[in-house]
């Protein structure tokens, strides 16, 4: 599990800091407490391009259902407006 965790922290590293902190802070936070379909769906919006997750992030574009309640823990008590 330490390995996984160390390969998905890796893939947060993305071309925004800002998209960093929020991921990141996921990973440390909540992912490994998280159910499995929550799991599922944040190795899922890794694969998902920067600006894209970013205008999810800050209420710009509706993210797709299966990524919403994900986006809200994402962003959950962050300085991003939304």
């Amino acid at each position: 599990m330490a390995a996984d965790i160390g390969k998905l922290r890796w893939r947060c590293r993305r071309g925004m800091k800002e998209l960093d902190i929020l991921l990141t802070r996921y990973i440390d936070e909540r992912y490994g407490a998280a159910p499995a379909e929550e799991q599922q769906a944040f190795q899922r919006l890794l694969e998902t391009q920067d600006p894209v997750i970013y205008a999810y992030c800050l209420g710009q574009e509706g993210p797709p259902e299966h990524f919403a309640g994900l986006i809200e823990r994402i962003t959950a008590n962050s300085s991003l407006e939304r």
